[in-house]
């Protein structure tokens, strides 16, 4: 009956995830698209780890942790450059002298 559950899971964030998909390409504006890839990050930390149940494996955790890390500092760099029009701060002082 677990099995039956998990598939059932699986099935359902592979369907949000291609929902996530299609709004990232076809979203009206860039917040859209940042909320719709930082969706699918969270979509995918969702389905490996369902699949790790699935598989009775912990050698998944891993992977989970680094997807997690990377959707985050992705996700921040997307809204701090639409925010600002730049990811990193330059220091203009250097530059004027």
């Amino acid at each position: 009956m677990i099995t039956g559950i998990l598939t059932t899971a699986l099935t359902l964030l592979s369907l949000a995830l291609a929902a996530c998909l299609y709004r990232l390409v076809k979203g009206p504006s860039r917040p859209d698209r940042v909320l719709a890839l930082d969706t699918i990050g969270i979509n995918l930390l969702a389905m490996i780890a369902v699949l790790s149940l699935l598989l009775r494996t912990e050698y998944f955790i891993e992977i989970i942790l680094l997807i997690g890390i990377l959707t985050f500092i992705g996700t921040t760099a997307l809204a701090r450059y639409i925010e600002r029009g730049e990811v990193l701060e330059h220091d203009n002082s250097e530059r004027n002298r």
